[in-house]
């Protein structure tokens, strides 16, 4: 069974669980669960069993992760596996009974728990021929308990699912109840897979037709995606590092560079993501979703080995950085998670507001717009903002909780900008009357570029911050230093005793 994994480019469940756990601190429990089990059996039908249903499929137990970087006590995890090899990593009875116990495990004592979800949903069969054997219990199996039992975790301990290959039906449900999707680039996922799919008079499909990366990606089911197994493993290690506390070792990037990352063209775009990752530590920047949401970027990063979550205009997007349906709905929930674990949160605003327009409200822009508003009021983690560039009315409220004044610190770079609403279109509006009266074009064309040229020497950061919309206009390279100087003022957050969140959205 090994060497048929290794000759599809594939990791066994205990290669990947032992290349995420510290070496030699995984203990396994259940390795000798087998699919069924009869009191007639034989010692050799016995060891029949255990080899062809190894584990019912199954493969969990608990570790430390990263114990090099966070300490023992901090690296406390448990593991778990779908094992392909055996019965296509399908679910059976003491397949659910196993995990149901260990996610009781991770509840009791606030384990985080590492899914790999690899497998073909439920199992029609004990995983043996038929014959018989002890009465049946169930007739549809719905009174299992597994998705309920991960499902209760959420907002608990972290859960990070990692996928690869085929994974589909209930395996995949799990996994989508998960805070993040690590996927590899050979990935199908669907709710139901090619029997389910024909079962239903939906046609005949190959596994990998139903939901590749190609759609999984671009639609934001998939948060990370990764070239092979090894890959995910060690983004998940990543991943789950910012849910364990402080690092001690770190590097800190040139900042003076920041000073050039805005370009002085206030219509040019630029990176965002390079700002991200020069404000963190070096190497620590992690972005969640960079294909779906253009207009928004999220992302953790550490800064002097402290976990930060980020959130970004990205003026280089289709909408330049204007707030669509995705982007709130992708940067709301990225603060929803952040506050669960008491992360603090840092927001890098250039937007100029939320997106309008025709087409944009088939997207249900007002529902999805309102719940950045609403995440925001409810944040209980410090909140940092930044102003890149524009900072223009409610797209600029929906990105700083609400108000500026209820933020840690609010500050802004020189290239700041600050409007009710888009300069252009205040001039528009508000002298409307007064341009048209003018009869020749070519003075009421200059008479608007005037406006609006004294619409944007207003709108500037240094006038802004005279009458204290910002707190400070700082040199780009200072911007990390106020941001260790918010985390360095904080008190230390004691030990949560429950939930602060009944739970994360899935979405």
């Amino acid at each position: 069974a090994t060497a048929k994994r290794h000759a599809a480019g594939k990791r066994t469940a205990r290669e990947n669980i032992y290349d995420l756990c510290d070496e030699g601190s995984f203990f396994e429990y259940g390795p000798l669960a087998t699919a069924t089990r009869y009191r007639t059996d034989t010692f050799e039908e016995l060891e029949e069993r255990v080899i062809k249903t190894a584990a019912d499929a199954m493969v969990m137990g608990i570790g430390r992760v990263n114990g090099d970087l966070v300490g023992r006590e901090n690296a406390r995890c448990i593991a778990m596996s779908y094992d392909y090899s055996v019965l296509a990593g399908t679910q059976g009875g003491k397949n659910h009974q196993k995990q149901d116990r260990m996610f009781g495990i991770a509840e009791k004592y606030k384990l985080p728990v590492v899914l790999y979800t690899e497998g073909g949903g439920g199992r029609t069969h004990g995983g043996a021929r038929s014959e018989s054997g002890p009465a049946v219990g169930s007739v549809g199996g719905l009174h299992t308990r597994t998705w309920r039992e991960l499902g209760k975790l959420s907002a608990l301990v972290p859960l990070v699912g990692v996928t690869s290959g085929y994974c589909f039906a209930g395996n995949v449900v799990l996994l989508g109840a998960c805070d993040v999707i690590i996927a590899t680039k050979d990935s199908s996922l669907g709710i139901g897979g090619p029997a389910v799919i024909e079962g239903g008079g939906l046609g005949a499909y190959a596994p990998g037709e139903v939901g590749p990366i190609s759609i999984q990606e671009p639609n934001g089911v998939i948060d990370i995606l990764v070239e092979d197994e090894s890959e995910a493993t060690a983004v998940a290690r990543h991943y789950l590092s910012f849910f364990q506390g402080r690092v001690s070792n770190w590097t800190e990037s040139d900042q003076r560079v920041l000073r050039h990352m805005v370009p002085e063209n206030r219509r040019s775009v630029y990176d965002v993501r390079k700002i991200i990752e020069t404000l963190g530590d070096a190497g620590s920047m992690l972005e969640l979703r960079p294909r779906w949401g253009h207009s928004m970027v999220t992302a953790f990063i550490r800064v002097e080995g402290r976990p930060v979550g980020v959130i970004a205009n990205n003026s280089n997007s289709p909408t330049g950085g204007a707030i669509d349906s995705d982007g709130a709905d992708k940067a709301a929930r990225f603060m929803q998670l952040c506050d669960a674990f008491d992360i603090p949160i840092l927001s890098l605003i250039d937007t100029p507001g939320n997106m309008v327009g025709p087409e944009a409200e088939k997207t249900a822009l007002v529902r999805h717009c309102g719940r950045l508003y609403v995440a925001g009021a409810n944040l209980t983690v410090p909140y940092f903002v930044v102003v890149l560039r524009k900072s223009y009315g409610l797209g600029a409220l929906a990105m700083s909780v609400g108000s500026f004044d209820e933020t840690f610190f609010s500050i802004s770079w020189p290239t700041g900008e600050f409007a009710g609403m888009g300069l252009e279109g205040s001039v528009k509006l508000g002298r409307r009357a007064e341009l048209e009266a003018i009869e020749d074009l070519a003075e009421r064309k200059a008479r608007y570029d005037k406006y609006v040229d004294e619409a944007y020497a207003w709108s500037k950061a240094l006038n802004a911050a005279t009458v204290l919309e910002v707190d400070d206009v700082v040199d780009p390279a200072d911007t990390r230093r106020w941001l260790v100087m918010g985390l360095d003022s904080l008190p230390p957050v004691p030990p949560r005793q429950g939930k602060k969140h009944g739970w994360v959205d899935t979405w």
